[in-house]
């Protein structure tokens, strides 16, 4: 699937303490409406907004009783929380990547970031981290979030571990010669068809922004020929693995699942 374009349901706007002329750039780069100043709840010609306010950037869909905004937050939240006890140590996605087996430094490659919170995990554990994004929308969202984390102190060495990348990581990685990445981390957006799975907010705000990735097999494919040590797949728990071949064990949380395509050892140390 190539890039998805921003959604038509989309327009940029400011609260009373956003940053009108950041607004109007994304409005113009994004070849979406700029609405000016506005409040959300009045809005109804547009499903989401993107929104600047006194914190920086936030997706928030409109209407009376929408959820609340959704941005990429590492300073406070639970990136915050996460930092202050323990960095991450104890999430199944760094046993997945398989920081528990090593301590060599690895390159992991984040082909779908996202909001960039599992990549923020893995930086503060010490690993570089190349994230895509490929969707405009989202990628201007995590950006923010960056460069706000950027500015604080204890967040600003772990952000300096991350590199942010535009546009599409399977063309990326069908590029790349082998063992261009340590390890190749997907989390594609899973095809939900019941709308009560849709509990999250953040859920709500990005199907209607990104909808579903529908070339993961293709994404899979590539990420095996370019990963040195392993590619891990992070699906809803009770869902179908991605077509291709089978991985060769799994993770289970309560929610989620890791499947894990090895392709040689892991290195026990640094070298």
């Amino acid at each position: 699937m190539s890039p998805v374009p921003p959604s038509k349901n989309l327009a940029v706007a400011c609260s009373p303490l956003g940053n009108v002329a950041e607004a109007r750039d994304l409005a113009a780069t994004l070849a979406v409406p700029f609405l000016g100043v506005v409040k959300p709840r009045q809005v109804t010609d547009f499903a989401v907004l993107a929104l600047f306010d006194e914190q920086g950037l936030c997706l928030q869909m409109t209407g009376k009783g929408a959820p609340g905004p959704v941005r990429a937050e590492f300073v406070s939240g639970k990136a915050g929380y996460r930092r202050e006890h323990g960095g991450g140590t104890g999430q199944l996605v760094a046993r997945a990547i398989g920081l528990q087996k090593t301590r060599a430094s690895l390159h992991v490659v984040d082909a779908t970031a996202g909001l960039g919170q599992d990549a923020f995990v893995l930086a503060g554990l010490g690993c570089q981290v190349t994230l895509f994004e490929r969707n405009p929308v989202i990628h201007a969202l995590l950006a923010d979030g960056l460069a706000r984390a950027a500015l604080n102190t204890e967040c600003a060495p772990i952000v300096a571990r991350m590199t942010l990348r535009q546009g599409s990581s399977e063309a990326w990685l069908a590029a790349a010669p082998e063992g261009a990445a340590d390890v190749v981390y997907l989390d594609p957006m899973f095809p939900h068809r019941d709308k009560s799975a849709l509990v999250k907010k953040e859920m709500q705000v990005f199907r209607a922004v990104v909808g579903d990735d529908d070339d993961a097999e293709a994404l899979l494919a590539a990420a095996l020929k370019a990963a040195r040590y392993r590619v891990v797949v992070k699906r809803p728990r009770k869902a179908p693995g991605i077509a291709g071949p089978e991985p060769a064990t799994r993770i289970e949380g309560k929610s989620s699942r890791y499947d894990l395509y090895p392709v040689r050892a892991l290195p026990d140390s640094k070298g």
